[in-house]
């Protein structure tokens, strides 16, 4: 057996899917959560499959934030640092995503070109200001009528928030129990780490993958408490 055979053959179970560990090791893995520092294309082919996708991929916004706040610039959204994360992921990419779990959830569905579903969610965020939106979509292939959560914004922006885009903690709960009986999710644009956190509070395993270290380090930061207050 050459080299290369022997990296594809060394491959263990990493909570939920199979990763060679020769090509990518875990920046965090405790408790049935694993975080991948990454491209997302890279790392998601050496997986096995997963029950759930449960992510919310960037789309473009083109915001400049500023402590998180809403002042607009021309170009992809870029924090102060220089760090990018809002370059909307081309169209292939998240059709290898979805190949990669039998139920996929996938929030901002409204930017991508995605398969005809008639099914989808909505997040209902009791927002009235007129210049803001009042509800976000997501994709879905579970089979159920279409579903709306209500979370305030205005509360959910009173929590620590440590991402520009990130979602509620109850909503990505609330995801999990509507895709019913899973048990390994995977979220290939972790951002802070919400989704692990969800997956956590839920019992169940999750493969976060975050390109941006920073990010990396706010979610394994969060995962590593054993009382969340984020």
């Amino acid at each position: 057996m050459d080299a290369t055979e022997q990296k594809k053959s060394d491959e263990i179970k990493a909570g939920q899917g199979l990763i060679s560990t020769a090509l990518f090791s875990p920046y965090y893995d405790h408790g049935g959560i694993t975080i991948y520092h990454g491209d997302c294309r890279q790392i998601v082919p050496n997986l096995g499959m997963f029950d759930l996708l449960l992510t919310d991929p960037p789309y473009g916004i083109k915001r400049f934030e500023k402590g998180f706040g809403t002042t607009r610039f021309k170009g992809h959204g870029a924090e102060k640092d220089g760090i990018t994360w809002d370059k909307t992921p081309e169209p292939w990419i998240l059709e290898m995503l979805m190949g990669a779990a039998e139920k996929s959830i996938v929030w901002g569905a409204n930017n991508f070109t995605l398969p005809p579903s008639e099914y989808f969610l909505v997040w209902d965020k009791e927002q009235t200001v007129d210049n803001f939106a009042s509800a976000e979509l997501a994709f879905t292939n579970l089979k159920r009528p279409a579903k709306v959560f209500r979370h305030s914004i205005h509360k959910h922006n009173q929590t620590t928030k440590h991402h520009p885009t990130q979602k509620p903690l109850e909503l990505m709960q609330w995801c999990i129990g509507l895709a019913g009986d899973v048990d390994t999710i995977l979220d290939p644009f972790a951002g802070s780490g919400t989704t692990g956190e969800a997956a956590k509070h839920l019992g169940k395993r999750a493969v976060l993958i975050e390109r941006e270290e920073k990010y990396c380090e706010i979610a394994a930061n969060r995962l590593s408490q054993e009382v969340l207050n984020f």
